[in-house]
């Protein structure tokens, strides 16, 4: 710009500014060529390389900036001692470089005047354009001045008044709404305590609004955090609103609290919330309530329980209180989970509506979101059904766990079991839970329960058994163990197929579906219990039979009406063993008797048991309580009822039939599975040893507690006696009463099956087949004892003893001996009807004993006639004759067909008729005879006939240890 000006200023062109000073740069002091000069320079043409080279050569500082001082510079460049010559050689130097350079610019400045030219005209238009601005806006400033004077002062007030009034008005109204809304906290207030959430909340946001629109008032800031801490207060007592709904549901109450928390956008933030409260609420709540327990049964003891965890309070309460504070218990925490449930479904009833307006028309709630909050709360809700009855689970599992149940009444035990097991049906119906949490913690409960449970009733039946007399319970002619208090559970259905545990569900759902439904509108399934236990005083003879089923009461009636002549059956039975009666007519209705029973009707007119056996059928009915409520203990169950029967069998066998002179006669007595059943019961359930005076191994302490003493028979019991045929009473009532057991035990067995885990039901079946079955062949070895007792066989070997068999004449008359075995039954027969007075001896336990009795009289008629030392044909005669009476008598005696043993004797007494070579056949086929019998048919009845080699070799047959067995 300044070379413009330079340039300029030699045109002789003045610039409007030229007035002022301006401080020319170095650069600008460098002398512009004359036209002389440039004419001059023209004409004396140099090299263009040269000067280029002499342009190249000035320094680059030169170049740099047009502040740049070249005069100070060259100075500085001076050496301190100058010398003239070098000073003028530099001084040429620089003056051919600004030739140089003048020469460079003057050539450009000629190429380019065309441009400097135009753009000179350029500007000058511009400096005439400016000054034409210039005088415009001195007219425009005068023309203002000119209309400012035109207008009144008073016109312009006028509207200055009529604006500032529009101002003033729209100020009074915002004074108003601000006045308003400093007054809202008073309505605020009364609508908390009308508990209207919904209107509070919306009055509230509306206000907060309204303030955001006079934020510019300094008075408004305070107004909107008070407006704020107030919103945040009813959020609070919006959140103990919802947490009153835990316990306590109300449809209303839980509806504004719902509406209220849409309108502040929460409705996720509301649910968890509640799921906190819930559980909040269980922990509260088991937490008052043992509490109050434990505090009431302290009385003014000093110690703080409040302080106490929840397990450590359990471990306070007292037996006494145990029962009532569990029953508290359950009834608080279903009123939680009724309090779910009714949430469940109210959220379920308003997911079918469609998200519109408040029918008061407070709020909107925003459709897009209404759906995803619809899906998260579903979801949320079912989570928290698990979550809900893990919570329980675990409450009630501290509260079972935290004492020992192991000293309780068994009713009381069974009324624990009972309300936890309706608990564990509440946990399925609430949310399909199997309840493990609960099962395992009653499972350790009542195997710890049971186990001593058990113990201490084996030790009772033990002393039960020692104490028995073997007498007659009386009991009605149509009693059935389901008319037991016991065994009342079992009434409600009979058909196996059905599980007892199920009856009070299919009653609850005939009543009105689950629980839930029958209980929503008030009530608690857990106050059922009270009543429940009050029927337990109930007389457990009282009942007659099943008066709902007609077809049972009229079997009923039938059969009591034979029963109530037992004398008239008694002497039917006597008159049938003295033969005064056709024995077909008896046999008849012995038949009809069998044909009419079944497993709740006898086999007979009179029950044989004893108060022994009732008490055993009552303890079975009290375990199989226990195991209907409880069935993850149904194997412990039953293995320990299967103890009971096994202990009473033992005791029975121990008692009446243990003899050893009697058990070694190879009769087969005792079967193989009974002798195998009784050898399993010794080892694995009597204790035979005496107790250690020091303690052995702790295995073998534990091993012998779970064994008991053998049982010893009762020293009023008097087995010895002829005139009662041994103890044939206490026997028959003792067998007869196990048999009894039995056939209830049989008539169990479908229900237990339907409680025993699949894996264990092969133990079940083993119990029956190897231990149940064989309780009636007990009569062989108890009633074998009475027979070997009761007819007087020695004396009938030593009269047979007298008799002379080498006769030569065939006898007519038979033998005094087979008299007096006659007499002998005839005695016993006598003696039998005199203990049927006092005992019903059934038929079976009649014919045992005529079967055992003529046993041994033939078997004691084959070892007479082994005793002969000589004996002739006639004598071989006279022994068929001698067997003909006696079968011929005893016939009348007994109705039992065939005889027993009569082959036996008679194929002994015709085996004196065979040769030498049949006899050794047929020592080889009749091992039933023992070694004395035949080597006296070799030595008697072929004697003489055979040489000694012939005989060496019959006796070596008969001591063959491989002869063929019959």
């Amino acid at each position: 710009m300044q070379k413009i000006k330079s340039l300029m200023a030699r045109q002789g062109l003045k610039s409007p500014q030229e007035s002022v000073p301006e401080v020319k740069s170095p650069v600008e002091n460098v002398r512009i060529p004359s036209k002389e000069e440039l004419r001059e320079l023209r004409e004396n043409r140099s090299d263009p390389q040269a000067e280029q080279e002499i342009i190249n050569s000035i320094e680059e500082i030169y170049f740099s900036n047009d502040s740049f001082d070249v005069v100070k510079y060259e100075l500085e460049k001076l050496p301190s001692v100058l010398n003239l010559q070098d000073v003028e050689e530099y001084r040429d130097k620089l003056k051919q470089q600004q030739a140089a350079v003048s020469k460079k610019v003057a050539d450009l400045i000629l190429e380019k005047q065309a441009a400097y030219v135009k753009e000179l005209e350029r500007v000058t238009s511009l400096q005439t354009n400016l000054q034409l601005a210039a005088v415009i806006c001195t007219n425009a400033r005068r023309q203002l001045n000119i209309a400012k004077e035109g207008f009144t002062q008073a016109s312009l007030g006028l509207l200055a008044n009529q604006r500032k009034r529009q101002l003033l008005i729209g100020l009074l109204k915002s004074l108003r709404t601000i006045k308003t809304l400093q007054r809202t906290d008073v309505r605020l207030s009364e609508m908390l305590e009308e508990e209207d959430y919904p209107g509070a909340i919306q009055l509230c946001l509306e206000c907060q609004k309204a303030a955001s629109t006079f934020k510019h008032y300094s008075c408004i800031s305070e107004l909107n955090s008070k407006l704020q801490d107030t919103l945040e207060q009813i959020e609070e007592q919006l959140d103990v609103a919802l947490s009153k709904t835990c316990k306590h549901f109300e449809v209303s109450h839980y509806t504004k609290v719902q509406l209220a928390y849409r309108l502040l956008g929460k409705t996720q933030t509301a649910m968890d919330q509640l799921h906190m409260h819930f559980t909040q609420a269980i922990h509260n709540t088991v937490f008052q309530v043992v509490l109050g327990y434990v505090e009431l049964c302290a009385g003014n003891s000093d110690t703080k329980f409040q302080k106490l965890q929840y397990k450590d309070l359990c471990t306070h309460i007292t037996p006494d209180s145990y029962i009532p504070c569990l029953s508290d218990l359950c009834k608080a925490l279903w009123e939680v989970m009724l309090s779910y449930y009714r949430t469940m479904s109210w959220h379920e009833d308003h997911d079918n509506e469609e998200s519109a307006p408040a029918s008061d028309g407070r709020s909107e709630i925003a459709t897009d979101d209404s759906n995803f909050n619809r899906s998260y709360v579903k979801k949320k809700l079912e989570h928290g059904l698990s979550r809900i009855w893990q919570d329980v689970q675990l409450k009630a599992k501290t509260y079972l766990l935290g004492t020992d149940l192991s000293n309780f009444k068994y009713d009381d035990f069974i009324f624990v079991l009972d309300i936890i097991s309706r608990l564990m049906q509440v946990g399925e119906e609430f949310c399909g839970s199997k309840s493990e949490v609960l099962q395992e913690s009653i499972r350790k409960q009542s195997v710890n329960y049971f186990k001593s449970y058990h113990r201490i009733r084996l030790e009772e039946l033990r002393m039960f058994l020692e104490n028995e007399t073997w007498e007659l319970c009386p009991v009605k002619s149509n009693f059935s163990i389901l008319q037991l208090h016991e065994f009342k559970f079992m009434r409600q259905s009979r058909s196996p197929s059905v599980s007892p545990s199920k009856q009070y569900t299919t009653s609850a759902a005939a009543a009105g579906g689950s629980l839930f439904d029958q209980y929503q509108n008030g009530g608690n399934p857990f106050e059922l219990q009270t009543d429940n236990k009050d029927d337990e005083t109930e007389d457990v003879l009282a009942a007659n039979g099943y008066e709902s089923d007609e077809l049972e009461k009229s079997a009923y009636q039938d059969y009591d009406s034979d029963s109530d002549v037992p004398d008239e059956l008694k002497r039917d039975y006597v008159d049938e063993q003295t033969g005064d009666v056709p024995v077909k007519s008896v046999s008849k209705e012995t038949l009809k008797s069998r044909k009419k029973s079944d497993c709740y009707l006898n086999k007979g007119n009179t029950l044989i048991l004893t108060n022994t056996t009732l008490n055993v059928i009552r303890l079975v009915g009290k375990y199989m309580q226990m195991m209907n409520i409880l069935k993850p203990i149904a194997f412990d169950v039953i293995h320990c009822m299967s103890q009971l029967f096994d202990y009473y069998l033992y005791a029975v066998y121990t008692f009446f039939g243990r003899e050893d002179m009697y058990e070694s006669t190879g009769l087969g007595l005792i079967s193989s599975r009974l002798r195998t059943t009784l050898n399993r019961i010794q080892e694995s359930l009597i204790d035979l040893e005496a107790p250690p005076e020091t303690s052995g191994p702790l295995t073998a302490t534990e091993e012998r507690k779970e064994k008991v003493p053998s049982p010893h028979l009762s020293h009023l019991v008097v087995l010895n006696s002829t005139e009662t045929l041994y103890g044939l009473a206490e026997r028959v009532v003792a067998t007869e009463s196990l048999v009894f057991l039995a056939d209830q035990f049989d008539c169990l067995q479908p229900h237990l099956d339907a409680m025993m885990p699949s894996a264990k039901k092969p133990f079940l079946q083993q119990f029956y087949s190897q231990t149940v079955s064989t309780a009636s062949e007990l009569r062989k070895p108890i009633y074998w004892i009475v027979a070997a007792k009761a007819i007087d066989y020695e004396q009938m070997l030593h009269l047979m003893a007298n008799v002379k068999w080498d006769i030569k004449e065939i006898m007519s008359q038979h033998n005094v001996y087979i008299d007096t075995l006659l007499k002998e039954f005839e005695q016993f027969n006598k003696k039998l009807s005199e203990v049927s007075k006092r005992v019903r001896i059934p038929l079976q336990v009649s014919n045992v004993l005529w079967e055992h009795c003529i046993r041994l009289a033939n078997r004691t008629i084959v070892e007479g006639y082994a005793n002969v030392k000589k004996c002739s044909n006639e004598g071989r005669a006279l022994m068929q004759l001698d067997f003909q009476q006696f079968l011929m008598k005893l016939e009348k005696l007994t109705d039992i067909r065939p005889i027993p043993d009569k082959e036996f004797v008679e194929t002994y007494i015709k085996a004196y008729y065979l040769t030498e070579n049949d006899m050794e056949r047929w020592i080889k086929e009749h091992r039933e005879y023992s070694t004395k019998q035949l080597t006296n048919l070799v030595n008697v009845c072929l004697g003489s006939h055979i040489n000694k080699k012939a005989r060496q070799k019959l006796i070596a047959a008969i001591d063959e240890p491989d002869r063929p067995k019959r």
